[in-house]
């Protein structure tokens, strides 16, 4: 379960960030989760309750915008998303195909990697 070490860097780096302002509180952070990744929104969700109990993140709302993956092929000038296959009852994950879903050639992930935070709201302290 990775999700948990994701989230607490994000986390430090958001306090550590917050140090250097007079913040009072914080409603809400809005995460970007590229799906290659292949990080759980649930497991997220929970960890980030659990990492932030005790910090002036605790009772904040975490929203999770997901980033599609998407490639492009310098053979066929395509650029898009990738082709996903059923990952069967083994998983509730699709895995995605790198390669062109054009021409078959080799592709470069333009999109789908992320994992940052876009922005925060908070209560600015008296």
């Amino acid at each position: 379960m990775h999700e948990v070490s994701v989230i607490s860097g994000m986390v430090n780096a958001v306090i550590e960030e917050l140090k250097k302002h007079d913040v009072a509180s914080v409603t809400s952070v809005e995460i970007v989760i590229g799906d290659l990744t292949q990080l759980g929104e649930e497991q997220l969700s929970f960890a980030y309750e659990i990492v932030t109990r005790g910090t002036i993140l605790e009772g904040s709302v975490l929203s999770i915008e997901h980033e599609p993956i998407e490639v492009s092929c310098d053979g066929c000038g395509y650029k898009g998303p990738v082709t996903m296959l059923d990952a069967g009852d083994f998983s509730s994950h699709a895995i995605p195909v790198l390669s062109c879903p054009e021409c078959g050639g080799h592709v470069k992930v333009t999109s789908g990697q992320s994992c940052c935070v876009r922005s925060l709201e908070i209560e600015e302290a008296d």
